[in-house]
């Protein structure tokens, strides 16, 4: 398990086709849990400071769909996708993950959000790809940048919530 930093842990285990990620925020879980389903306030934290996050979209419901579209500083477009699983509950969200960049590589996202007492929230997410070399693309992909600043983020978007 490789630690990022005192509040961020991302775990890559060797020949496995997962990532973890787990998390605490300065916020109750419903907050946090709708920071994670609103797509208003998902373009506001979500990936790496230097992209725009230009589109947006998220219905939180068994079969619905969600997009991110983001924009680097040279114009350049990434989009990702996927197909919410079940009706998302703070206990279990769980949905499909695609970049468009590389088509027909999913992996499965598990999100699940734990009241840690005081106010505060602890993220477990996971995500399982088809295959130990895609996982080993996404977390060399700078993966763990984008996470970490996107928290970041995130974290000063809760204290306004």
């Amino acid at each position: 398990m490789n630690t990022i930093n005192k509040e961020t842990t991302i775990g890559v285990e060797p020949n496995s086709h997962e990532i973890t990620i787990t998390r605490d925020f300065d916020a109750p879980v419903d907050k946090v849990f709708r920071a994670h389903l609103d797509p208003e306030l998902i373009a506001q934290w979500v990936g790496p400071k230097y992209l725009e996050n230009t589109e947006c979209t998220l219905e939180a419901r068994h079969g619905g769909t969600w997009t991110l579209l983001q924009r680097d500083p040279d114009g350049n477009e990434h989009g990702f996708r996927g197909v919410v699983h079940g009706d998302p509950t703070p206990e279990l969200t769980q949905r499909t993950f695609e970049w468009l960049g590389m088509p027909g590589h999913v992996s499965f996202e598990t999100m699940r959000f734990e009241d840690v007492g005081d106010g505060r929230t602890r993220m477990h997410a996971s995500s399982v790809f088809m295959s130990v070399a895609d996982r080993d693309g996404m977390a060399e992909s700078g993966m763990s940048e984008g996470v970490n600043q996107g928290y970041e983020r995130l974290d000063a978007l809760l204290a306004t919530l």
